[in-house]
């Protein structure tokens, strides 16, 4: 599934994705500044989710709850090996039933049985490309 769309209709975008894909773990791939965080802001709120959402860059985690779902935020970009993902409690995370999104994910794809990977293109300032399986 291809989504071609504009910024402004990332609400509807998010809420196709989340109607499309049955998994709760979600890789997301894009180069930087292609709109991962703000997608995976789009879709906590689809979710339920009230509270204001950024990107966990220097905390590496964050955990946000509505009354019905729990979601982990990761941005793995910084971690540099396998030892750095196992000390922040990735298999915790795993073993949970909480969504987690995931930027930056190649370190913890071996970790995983099963996911969605969304794939974003720029295709210009305010145009993306969504790629679904």
């Amino acid at each position: 599934m291809n989504i071609t769309y504009h910024i402004d209709d990332i609400e509807q975008v998010a809420r196709q994705i989340l109607a499309h894909t049955t998994e709760k773990v979600i890789l997301f791939n894009a180069p930087m500044g292609a709109g991962k965080t703000t997608l995976i802001n789009a879709m906590c709120k689809q979710l339920g989710i009230n509270e204001v959402t950024s990107s966990p860059t220097f905390s590496i985690v964050n955990e946000y709850k509505s009354d019905k779902v729990t979601v982990y935020h990761f941005d793995l970009y910084r971690l540099q090996d396998k030892e750095e993902l196992l000390n922040i409690g990735i298999e915790e995370y795993l073993d949970s039933e909480a969504y987690l999104f995931v930027e930056w994910p190649e370190l913890l794809t071996p970790y995983l049985e099963s996911f969605t990977t969304i794939t974003i293109e720029n295709l210009s300032v305010n145009q993306r490309k969504v790629i679904l399986p």
